[in-house]
């Protein structure tokens, strides 16, 4: 995979964006805002425009998240398939947004359910890039276990991503969670192996490990505040890179 030139973000042809489900709550305290959705669609939209190809993997987490369901007694490897079908309700409901905006989108699920979305085949997926459409990937990467953070990770291997930009509620890494401790500094970059000795919460260690192993960089940012991914591929914005060294 060819090392993407991170002085510029614009370098990144084929992008891979990860959202946590927690940024479609808007709002509420629960599931899907409408206009949180459609503010975001228009952001990717606009990224779009500019000559990306988009890749989307989404979690579940605003509807149901498969180790909290176990945590109440559920079958972890029920629960986790349970939040698998979360993901792909999020996947729909951004389909709907983005193609309100004129982009044409396909949502491919590691689950086949051909009734209201494509399975995930490598070789379709890299055709819908080519003739211009977005898609996402959807309900993790089929198996209990494993988190979309770290199914992100494999489809931007898979689809040879320049890169991995994680859309959450947080503004970047910090030393600690910036929410308990407003001190806490914000790293503007990190290397992979810091986050992993430090058990620093961006991503669980197999996303990371993966990105690192794949030499892909990952940039974190808030995806909250309206045309956040526009400026963040722009190179403007608060963010923090995370790669195999410090820039």
């Amino acid at each position: 995979m060819k090392k993407t030139n991170l002085a510029n973000f614009n370098n990144c042809k084929r992008i891979m964006l990860k959202l946590s489900g927690e940024v479609l709550v808007g709002n509420q305290e629960y599931g899907i805002e409408a206009d949180k959705v459609t503010s975001i669609a228009e952001d990717i939209s606009n990224v779009h425009h500019n000559d990306k190809q988009i890749c989307i993997v989404v979690g579940g987490g605003n509807i149901f998240r498969g180790i909290s369901g176990a945590a109440q007694g559920i079958d972890r490897v029920t629960a986790d398939g349970m939040g698998m079908l979360a993901t792909v309700i999020n996947a729909l409901a951004l389909q709907n947004a983005i193609e309100k905006k004129g982009v044409s989108t396909r949502v491919l699920s590691a689950i086949p359910m051909q009734t209201i979305c494509e399975p995930f085949i490598r070789r379709r997926a890299l055709r819908h890039l080519d003739k211009g459409r977005i898609i996402i990937l959807a309900a993790g990467t089929g198996n209990p276990y494993f988190s979309t953070d770290t199914a992100a990770t494999l489809r931007a291997a898979e689809m040879n991503c320049d890169a991995i930009f994680k859309g959450t509620s947080v503004d970047g890494v910090y030393e600690s969670d910036p929410k308990k401790n407003p001190n806490s500094k914000r790293y503007t970059s990190i290397s992979y192996k810091k986050v992993l000795s430090d058990n620093l919460k961006v991503m669980d260690s197999s996303a990371i490990s993966l990105a690192r192993d794949n030499n892909i960089p990952m940039i974190v940012f808030s995806i909250l505040n309206k045309n956040s991914f526009s400026q963040v591929v722009g190179a403007k914005g608060s963010y923090t890179i995370i790669t195999e060294e410090h820039l």
